[in-house]
């Protein structure tokens, strides 16, 4: 006889069983809830929040558009003037993926809000331009919200365009600080917590992690 793994539960029958029947109510509700869900439409996607991983959800969403077929439009607000992996990774699906990294680092890098404030003007002329392609399935704004925040940008101006972006096209908005009318306006939004950070134990940013 085998000796028993200690690394798997001890379970008897009737855990089993209870175990069961609690999955198949699960199931049942699930069901229920899911055959409700019959609408479809384009969604205005919102990233938000003190925690890592903004930019990166957005890239993620993006090669499931790739991954479908559907072009994807990316416009960089902020952290254009960095060399990232997934920048490169994305620029690689040829025609299915427009990435301009318009940004020219973070605020306290340029030390000068009438450049910052240009170049998020040129930044949105380009975002524009996607929002208006109704062949771009999926358009992203990293770190727009940033430059709203400091009001290098207006947020009538891009409420507006969300507005009238093709049918069936989503949007995804990055950054900490996102308006409270944007958070309104938007489908989805989702607020990253900052929990621990390797930074505090002075880690510096690495390849595959940051950037």
């Amino acid at each position: 006889m085998s000796e028993p793994d200690p690394a798997q539960p001890d379970l008897d029958h009737s855990d089993l069983e209870r175990h069961h029947d609690k999955m198949v109510k699960k199931k049942a509700g699930r069901d229920r809830l899911m055959a409700g869900k019959t609408k479809q439409q384009a969604l205005i996607i919102v990233h938000t929040g003190s925690g890592k991983g903004k930019s990166t959800a957005a890239f993620g969403m993006a090669l499931r558009c790739v991954g479908h077929g559907m072009k994807v439009g990316i416009v960089q607000f902020i952290k254009g003037a960095w060399d990232t992996a997934e920048r490169r990774v994305l620029e690689s699906f040829g025609d299915l993926v427009v990435f301009r990294a318009m940004g020219e680092g973070f605020t306290w890098e340029t030390q000068d809000r009438a450049r910052d404030i240009e170049a998020a003007a040129k930044a949105w002329d380009v975002a524009l331009s996607l929002l208006t392609d109704p062949d771009v399935k999926m358009v992203i704004l990293d770190e727009v919200n940033v430059a709203l925040r400091y009001e290098y940008l207006d947020l009538g101006l891009v409420l507006a365009a969300l507005d009238a972006r093709p049918e069936g096209q989503h949007v995804v908005l990055t950054g900490r600080n996102a308006p409270a009318d944007l958070v309104e306006r938007a489908d989805l939004v989702t607020e990253m917590t900052l929990v621990k950070h390797p930074f505090k134990a002075g880690i510096k940013g690495q390849p595959g992690v940051e950037f």
